[in-house]
């Protein structure tokens, strides 16, 4: 196993268990978001500290918009502040942003927030945060199937031009890499309709910490775990 073929540079977060953690406290669900939230800033941090370039977090769904409307509306107003009070942070680190994910979906100053925060971060290059907002893979592969159909109808390109780079081009995540390594929390062993395409041959670690009490030292203990597995990517 070379060196390249265990490298970590993109790791890949399902943040999940953030109501249980409440439910467990006799809290209300938005507690253990707000909690969540404050652990999205400790591992943002500790990822950059250990060297990872791209981080992907799976924040909202596009089936959690069938949560009810107090959930969503709690979501949506941490999803604000966090918007409005985090560039300080970004910029003193050196993390750009992006989001991906159907924006139409999301309220104009919700949307007009993120483009903002994604111009001014543009220019870092220690970490790329990728939010995976309002987002579903499978919709995200519609789409991307339904722009390049519209490609060779348009005539600029054949159906012999297209393969594996030009349809990933057609993808939310263009220009970033396949994740290495996917962490879901919770005790979860599923992938719920995330980065389909895109985890082709990532490495799984399922842990049963919930989301708020997940920490950098649990992070850097996965991250030892995965630094012990051959990936073979097919080979032998």
């Amino acid at each position: 196993m070379t060196k390249e073929e265990n490298s970590l540079e993109h790791i890949a977060i399902i943040m999940d268990g953030n109501g249980r953690w409440a439910t467990k406290r006799g809290l209300p669900r938005s507690m253990g978001h707000k909690k969540g939230a404050e652990v999205v800033k400790e591992i943002v941090r500790a990822a950059g500290e250990v060297g990872v370039k791209f981080l992907t977090l799976y924040a909202f769904s596009t089936e959690n918009w069938q949560r009810s409307k107090d959930e969503v509306d709690t979501l949506m107003g941490l999803l604000r502040q966090y918007l409005k009070s985090d560039l300080q942070e970004l910029q003193e680190n050196n993390v750009r942003i992006k989001f991906i994910g159907e924006s139409e979906m999301l309220d104009a100053d919700i949307v007009s927030a993120m483009r903002k925060l994604e111009i001014d971060t543009a220019q870092n290059d220690a970490l790329t945060l990728c939010i995976a907002l309002s987002y579903g893979s499978r919709q995200e592969i519609v789409n991307a199937v339904k722009k390049t159909a519209a490609l060779v109808k348009k005539g600029d390109i054949s159906v012999n031009d297209i393969d594996i780079k030009m349809f990933s081009d057609m993808l939310y995540t263009k220009s970033i890499p396949d994740p290495d390594l996917l962490i879901r929390t919770s005790g979860e062993q599923r992938i719920s309709n995330y980065l389909l395409w895109q985890l082709a041959y990532t490495e799984l670690y399922f842990t049963k910490t919930l989301w708020p009490d997940f920490n950098k030292d649990e992070l850097v203990a996965i991250i030892k775990d995965y630094k012990t597995r051959e990936r073979r990517y097919g080979k032998v």
